[in-house]
């Protein structure tokens, strides 16, 4: 059901908690702008998402799974006392060292009709992450009726939305936004601090291409191009360090066979959705899982390893992963679940991932067992 799509706006029916239902940001909030459009990210019209100079589009390999809805991604980094940008340090593995002035934002955005090649989107909401001197504060925005501007909703809220999916079945679905202190639930990678998730060296090590719909960047014909991206932020000065990108680590891209191994593709699917929880120093340490795609021990990843207070969330079922037997696996159980006491991640869905469900099976599947004395 899944495509890939051109950032570009167009009406879809959404209704629900518009950004009015929402109180104004307080506490330690209330110093934010109220509205998306004060943050100076995009030029001209605002739901056009054209990233204003200084500006960065970017895209991952592999992206969270949040309800199918499309993510446009943005990041933009502070200039320094000599007018030049000061740069994100390369981190081999996590994300990298985005200085204190970063804001990085992210649109999550659906089309009316996912058959439909390079169609056009409707905003649901913009999340921020901001780099203040004290760590990172998550703010999500949502988007008004009109797509004339999006406001600061601290509390969150339910989006009805609706859409055509790749079978051409219509989808009802009550899109939730998060509140801001749920940001930290996902982003609080390390247990202590929140941090950004997607923005490192394997899932940036990809090409994008630069078009006048998403940025400032078309040559002098106004034609477009490609660039990989860890090359190009190293080429503008957004990226201090790290090796040519051919030299670089690489993630798969999850639904593409061609782009990696059956292992590589679940296993990275399975870092960049569970592994900020279920690492060795994460919220989800106590489960005894870790589930990022840079070990190989088979007991961390669940494998006939029995669950540590997973309660209701077993499903009956012994092991966290039975090698050859997905049906029996802990892990199928809580990825296909969508009740609130069995799901995983816990938060920021509603929906099945199915076509994510069917890899992780189809992973379990070929793992080889192991035979008995």
């Amino acid at each position: 059901m899944r495509a890939l799509l051109v950032p570009a706006v167009a009406l879809l029916a959404v209704a629900g908690c518009s950004s009015g239902d929402s109180p104004p940001g307080r506490g330690p909030f209330a110093h934010y702008p109220q509205t998306l459009s004060a943050w100076g990210l995009f030029a001209g019209e605002l739901s056009a998402h054209r990233p204003a100079p200084g500006v960065e589009p970017y895209d991952l390999n592999t992206p969270l799974f949040s309800d199918y809805a499309l993510k446009l991604r943005f990041v933009r980094l502070p200039v320094g006392p000599g007018g030049t940008v000061e740069p994100a340090l390369y981190r081999e593995s996590g994300p990298f060292g985005f200085p204190v002035g970063t804001v990085i934002a992210k649109t999550f955005a659906y089309p009316a009709d996912y058959r439909v090649a390079e169609a056009r989107l409707r905003p649901l909401e913009t999340r921020l992450l901001v780099h203040e001197p004290d760590g990172w504060v998550g703010l999500p925005y949502i988007w008004n009726e009109d797509l004339t501007e999006a406001e600061l909703a601290i509390v969150g809220g339910p989006l009805d939305v609706t859409w055509i999916d790749g079978t051409g079945a219509r989808i009802e679905h009550t899109y939730q936004v998060p509140n801001a202190n749920q940001c930290k639930t996902c982003h609080r990678t390390d247990g202590e601090r929140v941090l950004p998730i997607g923005p490192q060296a394997a899932q940036l090590n990809r090409p994008f291409r630069y078009t006048e719909a998403n940025g400032v960047y078309t040559g002098a014909d106004g034609s477009t191009f490609e660039e990989n991206q860890l090359e190009r932020w190293q080429r503008i000065g957004f990226l201090e360090g790290g090796p040519p990108a051919d030299e670089a680590p690489r993630a798969p891209v999850w639904n593409l066979a061609a782009t990696g191994t059956l292992n590589d593709r679940a296993r990275t699917w399975l870092d960049i959705n569970c592994a900020h929880c279920h690492n060795l120093t994460g919220s989800g340490r106590t489960s005894g899982l870790d589930l990022r795609a840079e070990h190989d021990d088979r007991t961390r990843l669940g494998v006939y390893k029995h669950p540590v207070a997973a309660g209701q969330g077993t499903g009956d079922r012994l092991y966290g992963v039975v090698p050859g037997r997905p049906d029996d696996s802990i892990l199928v159980y809580r990825i296909e679940s969508v009740h609130p006491g069995v799901m995983m991640p816990e938060i920021g869905r509603g929906l099945v991932d199915t076509e994510a469900v069917a890899l992780i099976r189809e992973w379990i599947q070929a793992m080889e067992p192991r035979t008995e004395a």
